[in-house]
């Protein structure tokens, strides 16, 4: 080798060494932290197992722009401390894109680092404001907001004429996002909760929360906590005598609520999101359900299950207008360019200043076989 090409070699060889990782691999890497352990796990899991579904069926068919979608998973627990530090360990090791993070008080732990890495954080499983505003050049939302589903919620019930309304909520970001967003829509209508009871997150100690509400005796009880919280609330509230109804939002994770309650969940409603993934009633939801099949195993359909897998396809959808070796930049610019997309039957409306893609809501009931209907 003469010296001008051994110079050649050492300069391209430094030039890769500065890449970071991320652009240099021959697959793209996406991060998640969720709780794939703890009393919430099945919110993780289930996001997680939706998400893959899609990813692994873009992979069979050869990828995005030639390169393989890899999902890299680490449990937070449902826990915040542990979400920022996977967040932090995701970010150094160069992952490209933060995927399907699960969880308000888990995402806002994460928030700070995503901004200061500009790094895409893509899909959350949270309708909290807190991540919405201000505004985020990195996030980006599929699901509509707290706010959206606590208004759908209340304007149901005061339809029906229930208005003595009390609020069961997890005390945290979480629980306090879904208390203002009842609060922003009875406080219109001249009216205000009857009355307020909290849970600690990952915990099931409710005996305060029914003493405090079924006092009241309230039309209905929002619930806003995950599922064995809300499970527990529920028991013990119909044990003390109440016999009112209770109305939950998209997160507390209906599939697993419904397998806490079994015949007991009959009549509880719940807010939704996401399209129906028990029927084919959409072109997606079709879609889903024979990705589901498809996929074998224990894979199950569920609304959990289909926000995981409608991120994903979202999210391919922005790599691919990204092109090959996209920046995280790239990244970007080409998720703001999916402007007024029909995904399936689910419109999905992002823009260079607009990140939220969806204020679709709808509501659903369990029934007493483990079941959901809309």
């Amino acid at each position: 080798m003469n010296r001008r090409d051994a110079i050649k070699q050492f300069t391209a060889a430094g030039a890769a060494l500065a890449l970071p990782a991320w652009a240099q691999a021959k697959s793209l890497v996406l991060g998640q932290s969720a709780a794939f352990s703890g009393p919430a796990a099945q919110l993780g899991i289930q996001m997680n197992k939706g998400g893959k579904i899609y990813f692994d069926m873009v992979n069979a068919g050869g990828g995005i722009n030639g390169q393989q979608i890899e999902l890299r998973t680490l449990d937070d627990g449902y826990e915040p401390d542990r979400c920022k530090a996977n967040t932090e360990k995701l970010i150094k090791d160069d992952v490209f894109a933060l995927f399907g993070y699960v969880g308000t008080p888990t995402c806002l732990a994460a928030l700070p680092l995503v901004n200061e890495a500009k790094i895409p954080f893509f899909g959350p499983f949270t309708g909290a404001e807190a991540l919405r505003d201000p505004f985020s050049k990195s996030v980006f939302h599929v699901r509509a907001s707290y706010y959206d589903e606590t208004a759908l919620i209340v304007k149901q019930l005061t339809a029906l004429d229930l208005k003595k309304i009390a609020v069961f909520y997890q005390n945290d970001s979480y629980g306090k996002a879904g208390l203002e967003g009842v609060k922003r829509a009875l406080t219109p209508l001249g009216l205000a909760p009857v009355a307020l009871g909290t849970v600690e997150r990952n915990t099931v100690d409710v005996a305060k929360a029914v003493q405090e509400i079924v006092q009241k005796m309230p039309d209905a009880v929002v619930q806003i906590s995950a599922y064995r919280s809300c499970a527990a609330f529920i028991r013990e509230a119909r044990k003390a005598g109440y016999g009112g109804t209770f109305y939950n939002v998209s997160f507390v994770g209906t599939q697993a609520l419904a397998d806490e309650l079994g015949k007991e969940g009959l009549g509880i409603m719940i807010s939704q999101v996401m399209p129906y993934p028990f029927a084919t009633t959409t072109p997606i939801s079709r879609e889903y359900l024979e990705a589901v099949r498809k996929a074998g195993g224990d894979a199950k359909p569920n609304y959990s299950s289909m926000e995981g897998y409608l991120a994903a396809k979202v999210l391919a959808e922005g790599l691919r207008r990204a092109g090959r070796n996209p920046s995280r930049e790239a990244l970007v610019s080409a998720l703001e360019s999916i402007q007024n997309a029909n995904f399936g039957g689910f419109n999905v409306n992002f823009a260079p200043k607009q990140h939220v893609a969806s204020r679709f809501v709808d509501l659903s009931m369990l029934t007493d076989d483990g079941r959901v209907r809309r």
